[in-house]
């Protein structure tokens, strides 16, 4: 509850806490230090929260009502949260959706209603990950957000859509964050530097320092705070950071160097189970389907230094030899298949180049879609239209009276090795389901195809 904490302590007669605050500030993590506390130090976000915004305009008239911030990690989901918790007059109070629990929530709900009945003030209750709250703790605040006794302010970086309760969602609004730009993660490094709460001046940070810092955060605000306050005490020659700045002194310069042994590994965003992963993967698709090697071979790095399962991977390269190649080149979905023999054979890291293989072979393969639009048409007719029966000539010889059924023409027994003969049922036509793309084998046995019926008619 960080709205009122000030006049808690004094009431309470805490003459420590306000000493112990600051002092648990000045030793929190530089991220935490010099988060915003109004939306004139926001950066980024201008779509979500910038002017004219209807977010912007509810924190700034202290007119909020409830809202689910949705959005990667490190992109100012709790920022906001805080920005709220600064300049409301409501309570704010915040439960965790890792240790809470249903008592926890009903708790505050029954101090929320009696400080709106006793008092008149309204209460802003915070849920950061809300999409960790199993369905019985969202159904718990239901009632109360539909009936204005609390105000929700939830925070997540899963698809509320698939993860939050869908009557919590119809009684607030979805605001999507994303990915901070480059220069919104470079403002915000260089005032961290600066500001008194932060650095204090006491660093310089080198053009290509900040360029790395930047790289690396991919747009998450707190992994580049984090790259710099480690990068700092690299460059300090007592691993530690100067209290209070560095008043008279020369500032002591960040390099590439030391912005590199702070960060050994770069770990690019990726979610196994989340909304990143999707669109990850949906590009990697896309991308072979597009003819694109370079974006398919990129996309596929950053599911494999993700550490997806190769044989996910390689199920999506098989599904994509039918799906988006087909009989253009019937020779895709035997590499396909044998990259997915290799990814459950063989495993990473060497199944890699396996995957690489097929996904730039399928790249560059002649595309057709007319193997799936053929039985998604196939399949509509059967569940919509009417029954049709087997014509004769085609039906099983192995039961009596099979005589009557009329003669099978055997192609092999006639000139191309094709006969006119009718094989669809009566109503249905030659391709009404089946259309071959202009490309590849499939272009090339279409036309071939019609020659030798031409030459069995004549």
């Amino acid at each position: 509850m960080a709205s009122s904490a000030d006049e808690r302590d004094f009431a309470g007669g805490n003459l420590f806490s306000s000493a112990e605050r600051r002092i648990a500030e000045a030793n929190a993590p530089l991220a935490a230090r010099v988060r915003p506390t109004g939306l004139e130090d926001f950066v980024g976000q201008e779509r979500a929260v910038g002017e004219g915004s209807w977010l912007r305009r509810a924190i700034e008239h202290d007119a909020l009502s409830s809202v689910v911030l949705y959005g990667p990690a490190g992109t100012g989901k709790t920022t906001l949260a805080r920005i709220v918790a600064a300049t409301t007059n409501a309570e704010f109070v915040e439960v965790s959706a890792v240790t809470g629990t249903v008592k926890d929530l009903r708790r505050e709900i029954d101090l929320a209603k009696e400080r709106l009945l006793a008092y008149g003030r309204r209460t802003i209750l915070f849920v950061d990950e809300i999409h960790r709250f199993n369905r019985s703790q969202q159904d718990a605040l239901l009632h109360a957000v539909e009936d204005r006794t609390v105000i929700l302010v939830g925070a997540t970086t899963e698809n509320p859509y698939f993860e939050v309760n869908s009557a919590l969602l119809s009684r607030s609004r979805v605001v999507e964050l994303t990915a901070l730009s480059d220069e919104a993660i470079a403002k915000i490094v260089e005032r961290a530097v600066e500001a008194p709460e932060g650095l204090d001046g006491a660093f310089e940070l080198t053009k290509a320092a900040e360029e790395a810092i930047v790289t690396l955060a991919g747009g998450d605000a707190r992994a580049a705070l984090t790259s710099l306050e480690l990068a700092a005490q690299l460059a300090s020659p007592t691993g530690a950071l100067p209290a209070g700045g560095a008043k008279g002194l020369e500032p002591i310069a960040i390099t590439v160097e030391d912005v590199e042994e702070a960060n050994p590994r770069r770990g690019l965003p990726y979610d196994k189970s989340g909304d990143m992963h999707y669109d990850i993967v949906s590009a990697f698709i896309k991308s072979m389907r597009g003819s694109d090697p370079d974006a398919a071979v990129y996309w596929l790095a950053r599911m494999i230094d993700g550490g997806e399962d190769p044989r996910f991977i390689a199920r999506r390269i098989l599904i994509c030899a039918s799906e988006d190649i087909g009989n253009a080149d019937p020779q895709a979905i035997l590499v396909a298949e044998a990259a997915f023999r290799a990814a459950e054979v063989i495993g990473y890291p060497e199944c890699r180049i396996n995957l690489a293989q097929a996904a730039i072979y399928l790249a560059l393969a002649p595309k057709s879609n007319a193997v799936v639009a053929a039985i998604d048409r196939a399949q509509a007719e059967v569940a919509k239209g009417p029954r049709r029966e087997v014509p004769d000539p085609l039906r099983d010889r192995h039961r009596p009276g099979s005589e009557d059924y009329g003669r099978y023409l055997y192609p092999h027994s006639y000139p191309g090795g094709w006969v006119h003969q009718q094989y669809l049922p009566d109503g249905l036509e030659q391709g009404d389901f089946y259309k071959p793309g202009e490309r590849g084998w499939e272009a090339w046995r279409a036309e071939a195809n019609a020659r030798d019926r031409a030459e069995g008619e004549s």
